[in-house]
């Protein structure tokens, strides 16, 4: 019996399915698909955040910064470096810690 997955996964996956005396088929995606997999993966995993909650919401969590860092090495960058750039934005805009809903905008006449 086969299941098929298609999707990009952490490093450690294949052995641990070999551990478990299954046999993983894998490929090394080139960096558009990389690139495109680890969007897909976030959207993935944003997925799972939203049906999650408590400690599992917090691992779901964590496997979206670990797509972030991902995502910013492909930018050259580091996740502290996406950090600082959160921070900064944090010091210009807020964060969202009050709770804001904004309703509308009535403009100037």
């Amino acid at each position: 019996m086969e299941r098929i997955y298609n999707k990009l996964v952490r490093d450690n996956i294949p052995d641990i399915i070999a551990a478990k005396g299954e046999t993983p088929v894998t490929g090394i995606l080139g960096d558009a698909e990389y690139k495109k997999a680890l969007e897909d993966k976030l959207c993935e995993e944003y997925q799972e955040v939203m049906e999650s909650s408590g400690d599992e919401r917090c691992e779901e969590l964590a496997d979206v910064v670990e797509v972030v860092r991902a995502l910013a090495k492909l930018e050259n960058r580091s996740l502290e470096d996406i950090i600082n750039l959160a921070d900064r934005k944090r010091e210009k805009r807020g964060g969202f810690d009050n709770r804001i809903f904004l309703e509308k905008v009535i403009e100037k006449p």
